[in-house]
């Protein structure tokens, strides 16, 4: 089979509906849409806030609340078990050398290094952020921590 042979299942594609269009058509004069009122109009429908009286839908569901913050730092966790990994001993572990390793995606975003695992090598690691246990696991492997101001 080839992409040339593809067509669809018979009955899943039907021809569009035709309204509108004459009295002999079966849909002329109103189109399906009965007689009058906002249902008859062009453009009906509205938008689900718009409930003509009623209590709007979205004002209804408890989960919307509370806002989105614009200003939310979307931190890049590294832990040290994959340092250990990707990284010799005494290497310089920054969020370049990180990022071409593949550790970390984007330099624009901050990076914070997590204690998960064990470290056995010493490191110079420079990050923007490192939790108190990587602290303790990173200088106890006779690491160096040096921080970045963002």
């Amino acid at each position: 089979m080839e992409l040339h042979d593809l067509k669809p299942r018979p009955g899943a594609v039907r021809r569009r509906k035709r309204v509108g269009r004459g009295i002999s058509a079966g849909q002329g004069k109103t189109a399906g849409r009965g007689t009058k009122g906002q249902g008859a109009r062009a453009g009906s429908g509205g938008n689900l806030y718009r409930q003509g009286g009623n209590l709007p839908f979205f004002r209804r569901l408890p989960v919307k609340r509370g806002f989105t913050n614009i200003n939310r730092i979307e931190w890049q966790a590294v832990n040290l078990d994959s340092l250990g990994k990707k990284f010799r001993a005494n290497a310089k572990v920054t969020p370049e050398t990180l990022a071409k390793v593949g550790l970390v995606k984007s330099l624009r975003k901050p990076v914070v290094l997590l204690g998960r695992g064990e470290l056995s090598k010493p490191l110079k690691v420079k990050v923007h952020r490192i939790s108190k246990s990587a602290k303790a696991k990173l200088e106890a492997a006779g690491g160096s921590i040096e921080l970045i101001k963002a």
